[in-house]
């Protein structure tokens, strides 16, 4: 299927650095809209603002999800694209929450591989950096009422990006969350919407006052068992043993998550998907039990934690290093987006 291209009339000139994480955008993004119950083929356009009325429905209602993924353009010019489609099947997961239309996947895959080639330009190659891409949709009727739009954008942008925390690879600091909560069963945690964004941004402030970079969340019923971090899923070592909390409704089915625990099966190391509770992660921490923690996401790839906060500070292996096995998993993990290291999963589509 080929994609319809509305030229640019001049084109921005590209950075010679890439500082920062989503803080600049290509020249072309692609839209489509749906309207009278169907979807259009959508075009590639030039990256302009929209014109949204004051009463749309995405201003008061939230009726909005999106993805994260990445592009990586190697030295020999290869750009690589991993697990685009995973990225796509989740997001109609989300829209079906949303009671929103879903997007046709191969279509949205082949704009998005469209797009992609041609802003291959702006993909960066220095090591860390990536062409970061946010897929997304929006309700955008033009009147009041609390019901599913009948009108919506599928908008992708791209951003060339570098690390997603300043200090790159360095770890991280967490704060346990006991006063709120991120969702709970039955509500949207399970799915990439955009109010679970807004609903964690004030305890993620507070823990940056305290402090700390990230917030740990705990389940919303009994404020017991550890769910995921603040913009990723959650990773425990015991011992040599893997422990990641299990996907019970309210937790993100994250795709870097699951390329995790299908590289550390390949390694032959032992993973284990249940439920973690703090106290269990506080006593290892104590007893040196727990040597690793570490947060894994499309952003940041992968995040090592080496202070845990709640009564006190609590230090997770060596403080400012990382832990053998996050750092295995980012080395691989990163070598298979960027064509390093062979891709034995079949996870990269080159473009």
């Amino acid at each position: 299927m080929s994609v319809n291209i509305i030229k640019c009339g001049s084109l921005k000139q590209k950075p010679s650095e890439i500082v920062g994480f989503g803080k600049c955008f290509t020249d072309y993004m692609y839209v489509a809209e749906y309207e009278n119950g169907s979807w259009n083929d959508g075009a590639i356009v030039p990256y302009d603002a929209f014109s949204l009325a004051p009463c749309s429905s995405v201003l008061h209602y939230g009726q909005a999800a999106f993805e994260g993924l990445k592009a990586y353009r190697n030295k020999n010019g290869d750009v690589r694209l991993f697990r685009a489609r995973d990225n796509f099947k989740r997001l109609n997961t989300s829209l079906g929450r949303l009671c929103i239309p879903p997007i046709d996947e191969q279509k949205a895959y082949n704009a998005l591989k469209a797009l992609v080639n041609l802003e291959r330009e702006w993909i960066p190659v220095a090591d860390g950096t990536s062409l970061y891409i946010r897929p997304y949709v929006f309700a955008d009727d033009k009147s009041l009422g609390v019901h599913a739009a009948k009108r919506y954008k599928f908008v992708i942008i791209l951003s060339p990006s570098g690390a997603y925390y300043a200090r790159g690879f360095a770890p991280v600091s967490l704060k346990v969350e006991r006063r709120y909560v991120r969702a709970s069963k039955g509500g949207t945690g399970a799915y990439k919407v955009v109010g679970n964004y807004a609903a964690s941004i004030l305890a993620g402030d507070e823990a940056v006052r305290d402090g700390y970079d990230q917030v740990l969340w705990l389940d919303a019923q009994e404020r017991k068992y550890v769910e995921e971090v603040g913009s990723m899923n959650i990773f425990f070592v015991f011992g040599g043993k893997v422990v990641t909390p299990e996907l019970n409704g309210s937790i993100l089915p994250g795709i870097t998550r699951d390329s995790c625990i299908k590289i550390l099966k390949s390694e032959g190391i032992h993973v284990e998907e249940r439920a973690v509770s703090v106290d269990e992660v506080l006593a290892g921490a104590k007893s040196g039990e727990l040597t690793e923690i570490f947060g894994t996401g499309t952003a940041a790839v992968i995040s090592p934690v080496d202070r845990l906060g709640d009564d006190g500070d609590y230090i997770i292996g060596e403080r400012g290093k990382s832990g053998k096995i996050a750092a295995m998993l980012y080395e691989r993990l990163t070598g298979i987006q960027t064509g390093k290291l062979s891709d034995t999963f079949d996870w990269v589509d080159v473009i």
